[in-house]
């Protein structure tokens, strides 16, 4: 287990800590949660789905996160905590997610901090909604990317509507590095397009090109030159 040297409160471990049942005993009591999430990891992010729209696996970066030891894990406890308890947490491990080797180069992209909420109450996983909400803003202007999971995510594949691929049995929020192929997630607010345009300016896929300029045009932004 890894601990933060500016933050002892923080901490974070990995799939094969889990599975190798070598948790210390204060979290062993979540193993169950905790193993959902790893199976869920390896047997669903890491493969091709029927409904997602397009090829290759739901998330093509969790099978290189996990290959190379870069698929991190924290557990935030309690079962009916409120926006304003979780937030700074999340905020923290944003702070740390950044200081994490590696910091540069293409590894960097692979590395993931997932925050579960073992205990959250079924009627409260509405949360996770709103503390995703909330940070979304902070965690893009610094080139990150803030995900919500959790059974009842409504939100849609890009290339299938009807497919929600973002529902898990354990709650939890993602936090990992903003990519080129990011913009379609964030296109749909002013402020998010532009933390992707200060981060990556004209450097994006050329599909993506014209829905980018497109949007960018409607909240009045610059638009890069190509």
């Amino acid at each position: 287990m890894l601990v933060s040297a500016a933050d002892p409160t923080l901490f974070l471990f990995q799939a094969r800590d889990v599975e190798d049942e070598s948790l210390p005993g204060d979290l062993a009591r979540y193993k169950t949660q905790v193993r959902k999430v790893t199976e869920w990891a390896r047997a669903y992010l890491t493969r091709p789905h029927a409904a997602l729209g397009r090829d290759g696996p739901v998330c093509p970066y969790t099978e290189p996160s996990l290959q190379r030891s870069l698929f991190w894990l924290t557990v935030y406890s309690g079962s009916d905590p409120s926006v304003e308890d979780v937030s700074p947490t999340i905020g923290r491990y944003g702070d740390w997610f950044q200081q994490l080797d590696p910091v540069t180069g293409k590894d960097a992209e692979y590395k993931a901090i997932l925050v579960l909420f073992p205990e959250l109450q079924p009627a409260r996983v509405s949360l996770i909604d709103e503390v995703q909400r909330s940070l979304k803003p902070r965690f893009t202007r610094r080139g990150l990317m803030l995900g919500q999971f959790h059974e009842r995510c409504d939100e849609p594949a890009l290339w299938n509507p009807s497919f929600k691929p973002l529902r898990c049995r354990v709650p939890l929020l993602a936090i990992r590095s903003m990519v080129r192929t990011d913009a379609p997630f964030l296109m749909r607010d002013a402020a998010s397009l532009s933390a992707y345009l200060q981060w990556f300016g004209s450097d994006m896929p050329v599909r993506l090109r014209g829905a980018v300029r497109e949007a960018a045009l409607g909240f009045g932004l610059e638009v890069p030159e190509e």
